[in-house]
């Protein structure tokens, strides 16, 4: 795959985990919450998730427009995914003081994260200076 392929495919992958960000986030903290919540009960935790991820989404769509001049961003999700997908791992394996375990989240945010992680790292392409 060359630069050019790599760059349309990553404009597809920055609108697709920008809207993700923006539009899923809630609804899947809803819907599946052994995988994608980590309170149960009342909580701030997850409006303040909902709203980093959908202010992340906001610029990674802006991004998909132009991602070379986004670098720094696209490579900040890398990076940051993969370090937040790490600490969930290992914590997902802890037991909370009321007994509840957050083992499903080994197959729900985690795997998430690190999908985004490489997907992005791999389509985007690498400057060369020379």
């Amino acid at each position: 795959m060359n630069d050019t392929q790599k760059l349309a495919a990553l404009r597809i992958v920055l609108i697709v985990v920008g809207l993700i960000a923006i539009f899923a986030i809630w609804p899947l903290m809803i819907l599946w919450p052994s995988g994608w919540a980590w309170h149960s009960g009342h909580s701030q935790y997850p409006l303040m998730i909902v709203g980093i991820y959908a202010t992340l989404g906001v610029f990674l769509l802006m991004a998909s427009r132009d991602p070379m001049k986004h670098l720094s961003l696209i490579w900040f999700t890398v990076w940051s995914s993969v370090v937040h997908g790490a600490i969930m791992a290992v914590q997902s394996f802890g037991v909370e003081m009321d007994g509840t375990s957050h083992v499903g989240h080994l197959v729900g945010d985690v795997p998430a994260l690190f999908v985004v992680a490489a997907a992005l790292a791999f389509f985007t392409p690498r400057c060369s200076n020379t």
